[in-house]
């Protein structure tokens, strides 16, 4: 059985996650942290719950959900995967973060890209990969099926969807990505998002007003 813990972190109070199983391996996704103080959290609860990181997973690469891999990399030697077409992304934030009035510590690059579909693996635990691009260009969740719940970083919110106006977005994708690839999840699956709280598949078919 998977436990989970959320932390949220940096300016844009984006979600980070920490997956692990009876094993002690863990998964770090989208770590967020921006400051020593955020990475002393992260590090401390990794500590306390003597778990050991073995992978490091980014659903999407815009720079909230990046801003901690760095600091993962750096700590227990971890580089990043997330689907190949989120590279440009993730390359061009040194470009336009420093006009926002944020720092970055540069991401290593993937050494492991990740397909559109498959599994990987930490544990006694799988996660499945689901292909959801539209918020941004290559945008991937990971579905854990025995514990029936989704990492879905900023595809689908408590109800609402993420935006579109960032480049490499579209709307029309970022809907049939939740109509076609989410919304075959049960109804009762709960969908971890990228930014503020919890939802299910079943609440978003009846109340969301983005997808009715």
């Amino acid at each position: 059985m998977i436990s989970i813990k959320q932390f949220t972190f940096n300016p844009v109070r984006e979600n980070t996650y920490v997956l692990y199983d009876e094993t002690g391996e863990c998964v770090i996704i989208d770590p967020g942290m921006y400051d020593s103080a955020e990475q002393n959290v992260l590090v401390n609860f990794i500590r306390s719950e003597n778990l050991k990181p073995v992978l490091l997973l980014n659903t999407h690469c815009h720079y909230d959900h990046v801003f901690g891999n760095k600091f993962v990399f750096d700590n227990w030697g971890l580089k990043p995967q997330f689907h190949q077409g989120e590279l440009y992304i993730l390359q061009a934030i040194p470009g336009y973060l420093p006009q926002m009035g944020l720092q970055y510590e540069l991401s290593p690059e993937p050494e492991v890209f990740l397909p559109e579909t498959g599994t990987v693996h930490f544990g006694s635990s799988q996660l499945e990969l689901i292909f959801a691009p539209g918020h941004s260009p290559a945008h991937l969740c990971f579905y854990a099926a025995a514990d029936n719940f989704l990492i879905g970083g900023d595809v689908l919110f408590y109800s609402s969807i993420g935006r579109t106006d960032l480049p490499g977005g579209n709307h029309l994708q970022l809907i049939n990505s939740i109509k076609n690839n989410l919304f075959i999840l049960p109804d009762d699956c709960r969908v971890y998002p990228g930014h503020g709280q919890s939802t299910t598949i079943g609440f978003e078919k009846q109340h969301n007003p983005f997808l009715q």
